[in-house]
């Protein structure tokens, strides 16, 4: 899955096209490398996103492309 629809569909980001301003402003990270919003996301990888003054640090467990509000939270674990 596409990096900026997974923190969509995650609900890190409320916002595609926001999502895709972070990745083109390098302010995402997949694996400690900064990633384009057109990057693979799968399991098991850990998605830096740099939030104004503090980084928000996520390891990915399941790739979706819906989910409900509610299940949103198991699709990553905070580090």
């Amino acid at each position: 899955m596409r990096l900026d629809k997974y923190l969509k569909v995650s609900r890190l980001i409320r916002r595609r096209t926001v999502a895709n301003e972070a990745c083109d402003a390098g302010r995402v990270l997949i694996n400690d490398r900064p990633a384009k919003a057109s990057a693979n996301v799968k399991e098991g990888d850990v998605i830096t996103i740099a939030f104004g003054n503090r980084d928000v640090k996520v390891e990915v467990l399941s790739v979706q492309e819906t989910v409900r509000k509610e299940e949103a939270k198991e699709l990553f674990r905070y580090l």
